[in-house]
């Protein structure tokens, strides 16, 4: 069988001790509470140790997650359990390419740092976000901008893999931009990410036809 070397990297840094992003919700994902309701449902993409999935179950959402580090799956379930959500978070092993965005719609879908994507798998990607929102759905993003390699605090290193505000307006031109940001903050998420970083932020609605 053929040894994926990104697999291999990501259990091996989610088999250490601790949480590699801690377990405190992404900032920018907590700061979204207000617009969330209890009672509706979630997708975390690639939600690794489970930390902006269970924070997300904790709010009342029911929550789908999923992951391709079985290892990093494991933790995230001892998270959730932790938290007293486990009824309210499921998480899923599997790679993105074979997700299944049109398996069910969702009211949140949270989409944190998830900058591994190649631009066509990227464009796979936000194409099946679109898809999975259920009318009147949000999408929550937030990712690191050209500038990020500079500072080096994080995130992949090639360019076309972080995002613009061009980029992710013609990539969600479907969906209804609410809050689109990009500024410079210091963050400090477990030993995983930390220091001055180039984010961008989106907040956007797909509409009720």
């Amino acid at each position: 069988m053929e040894v994926n070397p990104e697999l291999t990297r990501w259990n091996s840094c989610f088999g250490a001790s601790g949480y590699l992003f801690g377990t405190a919700p992404n900032a920018f994902l907590a700061l979204q509470a207000g617009r969330l309701k209890a009672g509706g449902t979630a997708l975390s993409i690639a939600d690794g140790e489970g930390r902006n999935g269970v924070w997300l179950a904790g709010q009342g959402l029911s929550v789908t997650a999923f992951d391709f580090s079985p290892v990093g799956a494991e933790k995230a379930r001892k998270l959730a359990a932790d938290r007293g959500v486990t009824q309210k978070y499921t998480t899923q092993i599997t790679e993105l390419s074979a997700w299944d965005w049109d398996a069910a719609q969702f009211d949140v879908v949270a989409a944190i740092f998830i900058q591994f994507a190649t631009p066509a798998e990227r464009a796979h990607m936000f194409a099946g976000i679109c898809r999975a929102l259920k009318p009147g759905g949000l999408l929550l993003l937030e990712g690191y901008r050209p500038e990020q390699i500079a500072y080096g605090t994080g995130g992949p290193r090639v360019p076309e893999q972080l995002y613009t505000s061009a980029l992710l307006k013609q990539a969600f031109a479907a969906l209804e931009i609410v809050e689109l940001r990009e500024y410079d903050s210091e963050i400090d998420e477990g030993e995983g990410h930390g220091g001055m970083s180039a984010l961008i932020d989106l907040v956007a609605r797909r509409p009720v036809r």
